[in-house]
């Protein structure tokens, strides 16, 4: 069954929520119309989500940049933080 939502509150986080994952999506894929047609009138009203398309938008390009540059060869980490990080996620896996 469907959660209906009652409050103002909600319906904007339900908003919000289904805006930022359009946001994403249409960073990899083609949206449909409807999805298109819905983020548009909600980016319309919601500046928080244009910040947050603005944002996840540079994030993207600036990772997708990093990866395709030769950086990602040389990006390594040295053994002993290597040894540091094993070291105590096996010590939290033995005190949980």
């Amino acid at each position: 069954m469907k959660k209906e939502l009652k409050t103002d509150l909600e319906k904007i986080a339900y908003n919000c929520r289904k805006a930022t994952y359009l946001i994403e999506k249409k960073q990899d894929e083609e949206l449909t119309n409807r999805e298109k047609l819905e983020l548009k009138i909600h980016l319309a009203g919601c500046y928080i989500c244009r910040v947050y398309e603005t944002q996840s938008v540079l994030i993207n390009a600036m990772v997708k940049n990093l990866f395709a540059s030769d950086q990602v060869k040389e990006l390594k980490l040295d053994d002993d933080y290597k040894d540091r990080l094993k070291k105590t996620i096996e010590d939290k896996i033995r005190h949980t």
